[in-house]
């Protein structure tokens, strides 16, 4: 099947300067979108900003916004930003996230629950907010959002990050029903193991070789973010390649 192309599309990634984020936007830029990188580090998103000019010999390369998940009206200025500089926005991609401790529910501080939260959920309910009107002035606004197994809480000691991801999951759903008579679709991505930091965080004994990378699941992005897409509210599986729910 032919892979779709973004010619013309505006798109915005959270975390974009490592993991799933990255090669996100790297998968985005080469597809023909003009991309808007997030990130915490202005020299990290430079970085990507030289990648992105160097694969699609483009001399504009990207959009950067270095923006910290932490800071909610940082978040909240974001939707006006833009629309003074674009007037709209086609595609959101956040892959921005946290693992936070591995420990036993009883022994979670509430430092490091609202971490997790404010991260991982949280800032995907501001960016919602702040980025659907941009969507909808779009002819076809996609929003995209990481979600894990995790979720369905299948690993003792992985409190915090299961419970943000089930959040995320219910927020996403909720959304995508109230846009589902508009030109917006809202789905989730669920990308199975990937060679990534956090996953070397979570399994530091695992053969991190044996996993799938960031690269071979970023064009997973690009078939949620095209404009013929009408799924709307669901679960797509990257490492089946299917529709869960």
């Amino acid at each position: 099947m032919t892979q779709p192309r973004m010619d013309g599309r505006l798109a915005l990634v959270t975390g974009a300067t490592r993991g799933i984020g990255r090669a996100v936007a790297l998968a985005f830029a080469k597809a023909g979108a003009h991309v808007i990188l997030t990130g915490r580090t202005a020299g990290a998103l430079t970085e990507v900003d030289d990648e992105i000019r160097s694969v699609t010999g483009k001399p504009d390369g990207a959009t950067l916004i270095t923006l910290n998940l932490k800071h909610g009206d940082k978040i909240d200025a974001l939707g006006p930003s833009l629309y003074t500089r674009f007037g709209k926005l086609d595609v959101v991609a956040a892959c921005a996230g946290i693992l936070g401790t591995l420990t036993p529910v009883g022994h979670i501080t509430t430092d490091a629950w609202a971490e997790v939260m404010d991260i991982n959920l949280t800032a995907n309910l501001r960016l919602i907010r702040t980025l659907h009107p941009l969507l909808e002035r779009s002819e076809a606004g996609r929003a995209i959002f990481v979600t894990s197994g995790a979720a369905v809480a299948k690993n003792a000691y992985w409190a915090p990050y299961a419970v943000s991801k089930a959040g995320l999951d219910a927020l996403v759903k909720t959304y995508a029903l109230e846009v589902a008579n508009t030109n917006v679709r809202a789905n989730l991505l669920s990308p199975g193991p990937i060679a990534t930091a956090m996953r070397a965080k979570a399994f530091p004994g695992e053969d991190a070789s044996t996993l799938k990378t960031a690269a071979d699941i970023a064009p997973a992005f690009i078939k949620l973010a095209d404009p013929k897409l009408t799924e709307n509210g669901r679960i797509y599986d990257a490492k089946t390649t299917s529709w869960l729910g």
